[in-house]
């Protein structure tokens, strides 16, 4: 029902329903990244320079694997369908607790303001 909803609700600002599914599916790879940079599975290194994403072990928390950068691909992906919509704003919530992806419409932000604080008064794409 909550699926059905937020793609309606994303629809019927003038967003197609293709671009409606990827935005969901968009929030959901995000959420997920943002679940394990909490919890600590995914870290990036800082030290090498180049800002690639790593899984530490679940076990031993010693061992470091390279993880694919699937947080990059989303932001990516979404700027590229954000491109087609100019009066919508993308903001991405990094708090795992909440929704990741809001659609912010003109005038959910008051002007001058910091979308950080607005952000909720967007559409929340779960």
């Amino acid at each position: 029902m909550a699926t059905h909803n937020t793609l309606e609700t994303v629809q019927r600002i003038g967003i197609a329903p293709d671009d409606a599914k990827a935005l969901r599916r968009i929030s959901m790879a995000l959420h997920t990244w943002h679940e394990h940079e909490c919890n600590g599975a995914i870290q990036r290194d800082g030290e090498r320079g180049d800002g690639a994403p790593w899984w530490h072990s679940t076990y031993d928390g010693r061992k470091l694997y390279r993880a694919p950068d699937r947080e990059r691909g989303a932001l990516k992906r979404l700027a590229k369908i954000m491109q087609r919509y100019p009066d919508f704003t993308a903001y991405v919530q990094g708090d795992p607790r909440g929704c990741a992806l809001y659609i912010l419409r003109p005038g959910d932000v008051p002007e001058g303001k910091d979308a950080d604080a607005y952000y909720s008064r967007g559409i929340a794409v779960y």
